[in-house]
């Protein structure tokens, strides 16, 4: 089974609503072995809807709806689908009985534009809204299913995974499996030429995509084939021989982040963190608390921007700053060093660069930027060229900082 989803609503096309539904959709179509074929964002306009809806029946036999269901006269969307279905709106009971509950739940009256929700095409199948007021619609036509849904995320959810999803249960012998990997610390280009053979040798029914972010690069691995038990064999050989080729470069699977996967090697070996940050103002301290549970091995951060905070509070010499500045090598050094030491920790992470976009001179060019890593075994550092925008720099410091720190747990352990 194919699908396509088509969006509604001038909001999507001027920028004022973004449109999540559709990315929601696609997942759980994509676990029930339905792939789709494209997704369309259009306006409120009678004929815009007329024409999408038949060239999408040319590309798939299940095509979703969101938008325009309310009861204000800007939402048309019932109306052009009963001139689509060559139908007409009658009054279901159905609906009106899921309307009347919804407001009586609230202790608010039923209003007549409230009634006119009720109103459905006479050829359509009724589908509940346990979270509005807009019932959905089923159409069946030429071998093609129609659904129609509320914009509303909250309400577009629970009628998908409530009625609609089961109602394809079973329609699809097709699978398709996705395996995400992650890796950190190799551009998208010089990942790909290192895993050419690898790639070139998988298996028809496995497709690779590069999905890149600022200092990551994701793996996703997208099999599709009628055989679900070959396709999952077929990955998991796939994946096997990935990690063997480029190991060193993969922390994580699916939807795990970088700061998340360091922080359960250090709570699983009992270890302590604290940072003391430049150049990234805090973001770092960000990323390891927006993980549940980061207070068991996070102590704190300093955010040391000014030089004198770097002297007072972090014990970094005078004459090191005056003598290296404060993007060096000696200095993150001492800023580790200092961090640690002051919030008695295991391991403390240090960062200081020229984020940009001025700042930087011809020694140091805009993006460089040295982390340092203090720990049980003694103090690295590393210097990284990262370029010349800002907020990607300080994504990018961040980020190496995290997998510069994994790595140096990794290797303290293995001693």
């Amino acid at each position: 089974m194919i699908a396509e989803i088509i969006t509604i609503g001038d909001e999507l096309l001027i920028g004022q609503v973004i449109d999540t539904n559709s990315a929601w959709m696609a997942a759980k179509l994509n676990e029930q072995g339905i792939g789709v074929k494209q997704i369309t964002s259009i306006s409120d306009n009678r004929e815009h809807i007329l024409i999408t809806l038949k060239e999408a029946s040319q590309r798939a036999n299940l095509i979703l709806i969101t938008g325009g269901l309310g009861p204000t006269k800007d939402d048309i969307t019932k109306t052009t689908l009963c001139e689509y279905f060559n139908t007409s709106l009658v009054f279901s009971e159905t609906a009106f009985e899921g309307v009347s509950r919804l407001f009586r739940n609230r202790g608010l009256p039923v209003t007549d534009l409230n009634r006119q929700q009720a109103m459905v095409p006479e050829n359509c199948k009724v589908i509940p809204n346990s979270n509005g007021t807009a019932p959905g619609m089923w159409f069946e036509k030429d071998e093609v299913i129609y659904v129609s849904m509320p914009g509303v995320p909250f309400e577009m959810k629970a009628m998908m995974e409530n009625e609609i999803l089961p109602r394809l249960a079973g329609k699809s012998s097709f699978s398709i499996i996705h395996r995400t990997i992650l890796t950190e610390g190799i551009g998208e280009s010089f990942l790909a030429a290192k895993i050419a053979s690898w790639e070139n040798n998988l298996p028809s029914e496995i497709k690779l995509a590069y999905l890149p972010q600022p200092g990551i690069v994701r793996l996703r691995l997208t099999a599709r084939g009628s055989d679900k038990q070959k396709l999952e064999k077929e990955l998991h050989d796939s994946v096997d021989a990935l990690f063997k080729l480029a190991g060193e470069y993969i922390f994580g699977e699916g939807e795990e982040t970088l700061q998340e996967v360091t922080g359960q090697l250090l709570k699983k070996y009992g270890k302590t963190l604290a940072t003391a940050e430049s150049c990234t103002g805090g973001y770092l301290a960000h990323l390891i608390t927006s993980i549940s549970g980061s207070s068991e091995y996070f102590k704190g951060s300093v955010i040391a921007y000014a030089n004198e905070i770097k002297e007072r509070i972090l014990g970094v010499g005078h004459v090191t700053l005056a003598t290296h500045g404060a993007v060096s090598e000696e200095t993150v050094r001492q800023m580790a060093e200092g961090i640690k030491g002051k919030f008695n920790v295991d391991y403390a992470i240090a960062i200081s660069g020229i984020a940009g976009p001025t700042g930087g001179i011809s020694e140091k060019p805009v993006g460089t930027t040295w982390i340092a890593i203090a720990s049980p075994s003694g103090t690295i550092a590393k210097k990284y060229m990262l370029g010349d925008h800002r907020e990607r720099n300080i994504q990018r410091s961040a980020i190496s900082a995290l997998s510069l720190l994994r790595k140096k747990i990794l290797e303290d352990i293995a001693k």
